[in-house]
């Protein structure tokens, strides 16, 4: 057997998509899966080092791992005109960074960056993505940006938007924001990377094809989410663009790391590689 070790975030959507592979629903042939936990930011680090076969990560971490890790056609986390969110404890008159104080759940994270291509000027906060609103709310911080199950329950939590992402990165390309991804080690070999991104496809397939199913899996780790608002979440990051990027969603990701070298927010261009190419 072979082991396969896929490292993925511990949340709704992740869980959603790699359901099938987790459940035994799927032959796996001469592959074992083995299922790794850990933050987004965690990840990013460890996939610097190589550490995991497949491994989820922001696509600002791609920009440092592209000599390592290849892109899988499946598994992309898009922001289509919605995104990561930073709120604040009131409304503000403008979206005006400027000196401003703002907790960010990692410096590799898509959302630092696509809040670096949006203003620069600001003085960032690393805060565990799921204390971030706490932060805000004790007035540490300014604003706080939010991923993950945070972007559906700040109101809740009697926060104001300041800016979606998202939504600013449509009104300025027409595009989908690119989020994360899961990228395999070069170093498998094609042969390998081709089954093993058939196998991660068929999982997101199955999700998609037997959803209530593969919904009751993820409840597990919808974080302050009652059913509907995890069966919305799911459906923002879980789709068809999940399936496959798509040329728009390609497009994205190669524009989304071009601005970033453009702004010098990163050290070199990066030519995006996809497995399946």
């Amino acid at each position: 057997m072979i082991e396969i070790r896929v490292a993925h975030s511990p949340d709704s959507d992740d869980a959603f998509m790699f359901y099938a592979l987790a459940a035994g629903k799927l032959s796996t042939g001469e592959f074992r899966f083995s299922h790794k936990l850990e933050d987004i930011e965690s990840l990013n680090q460890k996939a610097l080092r190589g550490v995991y076969e497949v491994t989820a990560v922001s696509i600002h971490a791609y920009a440092y791992i592209a000599d390592k890790y290849a892109l899988l056609p499946s598994g992309a986390s898009m922001g289509d005109r919605y995104g990561p969110i930073l709120v604040a404890r009131e409304l503000w008159d403008s979206p005006d960074l400027s000196g401003k104080r703002i907790a960010v759940p990692g410096i590799m994270t898509s959302a630092y960056l696509a809040l670096k291509l949006f203003q620069r000027d600001f003085q960032h906060v690393l805060v565990p993505f799921d204390q971030i609103m706490g932060a805000v709310k004790r007035d540490e911080v300014d604003a706080g940006l939010l991923i993950h199950e945070g972007q559906l329950t700040y109101a809740g939590q009697g926060l104001a938007k300041v800016i979606d992402l998202g939504e600013w990165w449509h009104e300025t390309t027409g595009l989908p924001l690119p989020l994360g991804g899961n990228a395999i080690r070069r170093d498998l070999g094609r042969d390998t990377i081709r089954q093993v991104s058939r196998l991660l496809r068929q999982s997101i397939q199955y999700a998609l094809d037997h959803r209530d199913e593969a919904l009751r899996h993820a409840l597990q780790y919808a974080r302050d989410l009652d059913s509907a608002q995890a069966d919305r979440f799911v459906g923002m990051y879980v789709n068809d663009r999940t399936l496959d990027y798509g040329d728009a969603g390609r497009h994205a990701v190669q524009l989304f790391l071009d601005r970033a070298y453009q702004n010098g927010l990163i050290p070199g261009r990066i030519e995006v590689e996809f497995a399946d190419e």
